[in-house]
């Protein structure tokens, strides 16, 4: 694990956070990765298998476990496969790591070097130690820093990504910062939920969905402001919405379902809430 040698968390908010995710071994994260040891911390996308359903007791349990899996995975592919050409000399970066998933997958797809940041000791230890159990530590590594200001040089990297994470932070300080460590021509790709600016302001389900993951979720039209500011130009918007609310139904009946399923499909079926892939350019 490598740091900055100034404080990773500034505020006391990002300190918060880094709480929350250090203290976090949420079943509905640990049993997923354990199916094959890709360990995601977003959502899925996609239909399901409802024959997971139809078993009983231990078997139907994993059976549902690895679908969800199954959907999670197709998430992360779908956005590995917006960053366009990487080669294997490319380096990216993955802002808001987690325990490291897609960071390994972009590793595997690409061939190339790959970054993780978190602000969660807890995660950066538990990622880097998957990285070498596979035997990739030597291009795969993860960093405890603040996607903020990361400490990296200008320039650096052909991607980067964020999966399910910019509701941590301020958009235009963290496309600023993803600006700068972008070499010309680079892309950046996000997947993220965010509320529905065009009925007003956060509804009762985001606001609930805000309180049980301490975030922020931004108004969908923030995003394109902060992108354009930071000379970002969007190549790519696709509406995820309809495609992970399978995921949702399926979690709900699962046994790692932590009571947030609710406020998620009712904001995304009122429409208060959408679920985004924005792939855009650094000019």
């Amino acid at each position: 694990m490598t740091s900055v040698a100034r404080p990773v968390a500034r505020t006391a908010y990002q300190q918060s956070v880094a709480d929350y995710w250090n203290a976090e071994k949420d079943p509905v994260n640990l049993r997923l990765g354990d199916v094959d040891g890709l360990y995601h911390h977003h959502y899925g996308i996609g239909d399901y298998d409802p024959s997971v359903l139809d078993g009983r007791g231990d078997e139907r349990d994993k059976a549902i476990i690895a679908e969800m899996h199954r959907l999670e995975t197709a998430q992360s592919q779908f956005l590995l496969r917006h960053l366009g050409d990487i080669g294997p000399t490319a380096r990216l970066l993955d802002a808001g790591c987690g325990r490291g998933g897609t960071s390994v997958q972009a590793h595997q797809r690409f061939g190339c070097r790959v970054d993780g940041i978190s602000i969660s000791e807890q995660q950066v230890d538990f990622a880097n130690e998957q990285a070498r159990l596979r035997g990739i530590d030597g291009a795969v590594r993860f960093h405890l820093r603040n996607m903020l200001d990361t400490g990296f040089e200008s320039g650096d990297f052909a991607g980067i990504w964020n999966n399910e994470s910019t509701m941590y932070v301020d958009l235009h300080e963290l496309f600023a910062e993803h600006a700068r460590q972008l070499a010309p021509g680079g892309r950046f790709v996000t997947i993220t939920g965010c509320y529905n600016d065009l009925t007003g302001g956060r509804s009762r389900a985001v606001s609930q969905i805000d309180q049980h993951y301490i975030c922020n979720i931004h108004a969908r039209g923030d995003y394109f402001k902060a992108l354009a500011a930071n000379g970002f130009v969007p190549i790519n918007v696709v509406d995820l919405t309809e495609a992970t609310i399978p995921y949702w139904e399926l979690r709900e009946q699962s046994s790692v379902a932590t009571g947030i399923e609710k406020p998620f499909l009712t904001a995304y079926r009122e429409g208060s809430f959408h679920y985004l892939l924005i792939a855009a350019d650094r000019v």
